[in-house]
């Protein structure tokens, strides 16, 4: 029988629930905020009942990403997966855009080889996915404005994404004679199945994000931001009202599916996996009795 241990989870010493501060105002805030305290002005954070909130926070460049703020995501949601009064992150952007995806102006400074932009960027944006895969807590994309490629790769990676119908979206890789390193062709055609996602990336077409829940990239697409807001708070409350270590079964679970093998072996696994951090089943029972 295969144990798989989660990783262990601390306490943080006081409550990091029931308000919200963003860290970059200086000074605001008791010392517990400061524990989300990102290490670069490109990103904002926030707590409040139990959801760590990451913003990017370039909004005068549509949060066109450098390679800090991929470091500083991976670094945060990492934090948070350790940490008990933790039980979901959000993943959002400043202003009119959740992000435009790479600052093509940082790319203008190197030259890419063989179509790869190159370790700039490829290795924090491997630190930030691999964090948000292996969290254990749900990661959500929370996407509004516009999200292309290398934005679209890492909201990809995250367990859900809830957009408007408005937002636009698109893989450019082929537009700009690059090929894609942070997933895409992996997480996209998982996504929408691979002649759907050939399409896509073939075509570098613009779509919104009406048509991104239809065809399996979003969870959801709502008709504004304040009803995305409703929503994606809507789905954190239900989650938090869940045991956190069934959830972090369930998503590592759900992690084993994706590993490529056949049906009868992926159920054995399942049946064999054992998590001894799940200690809540009794008393969760008892409230039904």
């Amino acid at each position: 029988m295969e144990v798989r241990t989660p990783i262990p989870l601390t306490s943080v010493e006081n409550s990091l629930t029931g308000r919200v501060c963003w860290t970059k105002i200086e000074g605001m805030g008791p010392t517990m905020d400061q524990h989300y305290q990102p290490d670069t002005d490109k990103l904002l954070t926030g707590v409040s009942n139990g959801v760590l909130t990451i913003g990017f926070n370039r909004p005068e460049a549509m949060n066109a990403l450098h390679p800090e703020m991929l470091t500083g995501v991976a670094s945060l949601v990492t934090l948070a997966s350790a940490d008990a009064s933790i039980c979901a992150v959000i993943l959002q952007g400043e202003g009119r855009a959740f992000s435009a995806g790479v600052d093509l102006k940082v790319l203008q400074d190197i030259e890419p080889a063989c179509g790869r932009i190159g370790d700039l960027f490829d290795g924090p944006a491997r630190e930030a996915y691999l964090a948000i895969r292996n969290a254990q807590i749900p990661v959500i994309a929370k996407v509004h404005g516009a999200c292309f490629t290398g934005a679209l790769e890492l909201a990809l990676h995250c367990d859900f994404i809830f957009t408007t119908d408005g937002t636009k979206f698109g893989d450019t890789h082929t537009r700009f004679g690059l090929r894609p390193t942070w997933g895409m062709s992996q997480t996209l055609s998982q996504a929408v199945g691979v002649r759907m996602a050939k399409e896509l990336s073939y075509t570098a077409r613009v779509f919104k994000g009406a048509e991104a829940a239809r065809m399996g990239i979003a969870n959801g697409s709502e008709a504004d931001d304040d009803a995305l807001e409703q929503r994606v708070a809507a789905c954190v409350a239900q989650i938090a009202g869940n045991s956190r270590s069934a959830v972090a079964a369930m998503k590592d679970l759900y992690g084993l599916s994706q590993q490529g093998d056949g049906i009868e072996q992926g159920l054995e696994k399942e049946l064999d996996a054992e998590y001894a951090g799940i200690t809540d089943t009794a008393t969760r029972l008892a409230e039904f009795r």
